[in-house]
């Protein structure tokens, strides 16, 4: 269940429909999906896609998306560490980047100049929509695990766009449950 924290107030949202409203005001899309009972560990790709196709269908359809696929990392995952640097860095894209948690759980940081830092922690049944442009990062929880359904409006996927001196650099770097993600400046 979605964990959304306001870091300007100090504010925990643990509300599906509160965090939905909260995240609004920032552009980001939040939604709660139900997770089926046919999803486990061991449920493939295409099963997960096949699954949702309906949800995924209609998200298509309302944020122009053209394809959709399912990431699965782990702690077992080869090169986990080098490929988490490619997310735990602010950076932006120039489309959307939407993911549904299957399984696992994370953690978006939303940088913007209106609300400074807000932490989204995500797992199973949280889908998020982060919009163009909004500068953010991600990093894998306690667990070490994340299975998400990933939606694109350019086939060739999302190109990260760094941010210099970014304020990634204050935060710890990954989530550890419950516990507050606190600066570390």
């Amino acid at each position: 269940m979605v964990v959304v924290r306001d870091l300007k107030s100090n504010t925990v949202i643990t509300s599906p429909e509160k965090a939905r409203s909260f995240l609004e005001r920032f552009g980001v899309g939040y939604e709660f999906w139900s997770i089926k009972d046919n999803i486990t560990e061991s449920t493939s790709p295409s099963e997960i896609l096949s699954t949702y196709s309906t949800e995924i269908e209609d998200l298509k359809k309302r944020g122009g998306y053209v394809t959709a696929d399912v990431i699965d990392i782990n702690s077992a995952t080869p090169g986990l560490d080098e490929m988490l640097e490619k997310f735990n860095k602010e950076h932006f894209h120039s489309e959307d980047e939407v993911r549904f948690t299957v399984l696992g759980h994370g953690i978006f940081h939303l940088h913007s100049a209106e609300s400074g830092v807000i932490s989204v922690e995500v797992s199973a049944g949280d889908m998020l929509r982060v919009p163009r442009g909004m500068r953010h990062w991600f990093d894998l929880c306690e667990d070490r695990k994340i299975k998400a359904v990933r939606l694109f409006q350019d086939r060739s996927g999302w190109t990260p766009y760094y941010v210099e001196n970014g304020v990634h650099v204050n935060f710890m770097p990954v989530c550890f449950g419950p516990a507050f993600i606190r600066p570390l400046k």
